[in-house]
This record gives structure tokens, C-alpha cells and sequence, in this order.
């Protein structure tokens, strides 16, 4: 059984979407579904019920997941069990955000590369709040997260860097950006009149959500959106506050186009750094890249 069609199964199981499948694998649409239908013909029954509005598992499909995971698992193994005398070889599936694969990822990875050549690093991007759930339903070996603030029992986290939660306003005139330099001038903000967009979920909601409890306040929500990466775009537009960790804000291409805003009862940092499954971590090659990452950033420890 292809591999390469077991991989897409595992995506369209997780997406339960043709169209973002297609996006994430760099696939078409019509080749996803090919690669499934092909699947379907070889365990002779159905592994997706669909529609032109949903996609759900059968109960086949969700046997067959299980088995397609238990596959790629294996296969990796075999690979570096085939590899070179010496030498680590295989797959470490990698999950991050766009900002993590080419900030905090890309010393790791060049350091990686230069010591483990044969293993190859198969990366997901997307919301980096997925990243959690991504490592404990077992599609992927590692994640790049920032540290719940419930650290599950069977996760291991790599602390990498700090980066504290800043709020953040449009750097053009506007009305958004008037209204704070009006607040702030007066040496106070009323929340519950500038229009906040924040992340729909994830552990910076869950800090943000506390700390507006802690100063009794009751934002005006504009927006909520997946990913921190959006939150800049929509401020940069000039469609209200919004609030991200500093390195997402200092890497984006639209730094100059928001400013921070300064409060005075400071936010929460936040750890930012790796997780894994600790029976993963077994794994001599996702321990070969967890230990790297350590060197990488020494400080972490």
C-alpha cells in the first residue's frame, strides 16, 4: 500500500475537507480525492462519507486510521532500521506555524541537516494552537507550541524562547488609532469600546481571557480568528487592537505597519517550544531532533 496515499488519507481525516487537504499537501483537489478513492478500491468499502457540504469517517475510515497511523510509524522505523550502518535515517513529521518554520525553526533545522542528512522532516504548517492536539492524536511526531497552560500527562515540552504578549494597534491614521492615542493620552482605556481582535482559541486566548477577568474588564471582541499571523494582517488594516507574542509581531512582514500599545498592568509571557509524546521521544530520531533543538537554544534549559 502507497505510503504517499496513506499520508493524505491521514490529512483528509483531520481536515475532513478536500479543498484544505489539497492546500496543506501542495496537492490538487481532484488528486486527494484520487488517492482516496484508490485507497478505498484496495480495503473494498467505503473510508469517507461526503458530501457537497461535509466529510465525515465511516466506521471503516476510522478503523483505517487507526492502521494508516501504525503504517507510517512502521514504515519510518524500517527505513532507519535499513539506513546506513551509523546512521539515523527515516521521517520526523513536523507540525508549526508559518512564523515558527522560518524564525525559530530555521537554525535548528540548518543544525539538524548537518548532522543527521539521511532523516528527512516532513512539516505541516497552520495554527500553532492545533499544534497539541496534532502530538497527542499521534499526526505528528512534533510540535512547535506555545507551553499549554495544562500540561497534558503524557507530553514532554522543550522550553525554546520567551516571547511576551503584546497588544498591538494600526500605524496608519485611522479611526482605531485615534481612539487609543485618545485613551492612552487620558491615561486609561476603555476596553469595552476599542475593538479587539484575538485568537479564537489556544493558550493566548486562555491567558488573555485571565488577565481580562483579573482586571475586571469586558472587552469589545471585534474578531476571532485562527492564527496569530492573521491578527496582524487585520490590524495592519486598521480593523482594531489586536494582541500576539512579540516574536510573531518583530517576524511578520507587516511589522511596520502596526505599533505596540502599552498597558499598565503588564501581560503574561509566554514559553515557546516543542512538544512530544514522551513514548515518541523512544524514537531515535525524534530524539536526535529534540536534542538539537536543546543545543540550538541552551538557554531553554
Amino acid at each position: 500500500m502507497d505510503t504517499r496515499a496513506l499520508a493524505v488519507f491521514l490529512a483528509v481525516a483531520e481536515t475532513l475537507n478536500f479543498s484544505r487537504t489539497a492546500e496543506k499537501l501542495h496537492m490538487s483537489v481532484s488528486a486527494v480525492s484520487r488517492a482516496i478513492t484508490r485507497l478505498e478500491e484496495e480495503v473494498g468499502q467505503p473510508l469517507l462519507e461526503r458530501d457537497r457540504r461535509s466529510v465525515q469517517l465511516t466506521p471503516a475510515g476510522r478503523e483505517f486510521r487507526d492502521f494508516a497511523r501504525r503504517s507510517l510509524l512502521d514504515w519510518q522505523q524500517l527505513r532507519r532500521k535499513l539506513g546506513s550502518e551509523g546512521e539515523l535515517a527515516g521521517e520526523v513529521s513536523l507540525y508549526c506555524s508559518v512564523t515558527a518554520s522560518h524564525t525559530l525553526l530555521a537554525p535548528i533545522l540548518a543544525a539538524f541537516r548537518r548532522q543527521f542528512s539521511a532523516v528527512d522532516i516532513m512539516m505541516h504548517t497552520g495554527d500553532q494552537a492545533d499544534g497539541v492536539s496534532r502530538v497527542l492524536s499521534g499526526q505528528d511526531d512534533v510540535a512547535v507550541t506555545i507551553r499549554p497552560l495544562q500540561l497534558p500527562n503524557r507530553l514532554e515540552f522543550l522550553p525554546l524562547l520567551e516571547s511576551p504578549l503584546q497588544f498591538f494597534m494600526p500605524a496608519a491614521p485611522c479611526q482605531v488609532r485615534d481612539r487609543v492615542l485618545q485613551e492612552h493620552a487620558a491615561d486609561r482605556f476603555d476596553w469595552e469600546t476599542i475593538p479587539l481582535i484575538v485568537p479564537e482559541r489556544g493558550t493566548t486566548k486562555e491567558l488573555l481571557d485571565d488577565w481580562f477577568r483579573e482586571q475586571g474588564i469586558r472587552p469589545r471582541i471585534y474578531a476571532q480568528v485562527a492564527g496569530h499571523e492573521a491578527i496582524v494582517a487585520m490590524v495592519s488594516l486598521g480593523l482594531g487592537v489586536g494582541i500576539a507574542p512579540q516574536l510573531v509581531i518583530e517576524s511578520s512582514g507587516l511589522r511596520s505597519d502596526v505599533e505596540t500599545v502599552p498597558v499598565a498592568a503588564g501581560l503574561p509571557g509566554l514559553s515557546i517550544g516543542l512538544a512530544a509524546l514522551r513514548q515518541r521521544l523512544a524514537s531515535p530520531l525524534v530524539s536526535a531532533l529534540w536534542d538539537v533543538a536543546g543545543q540550538t537554544y541552551p538557554a531553554s534549559g
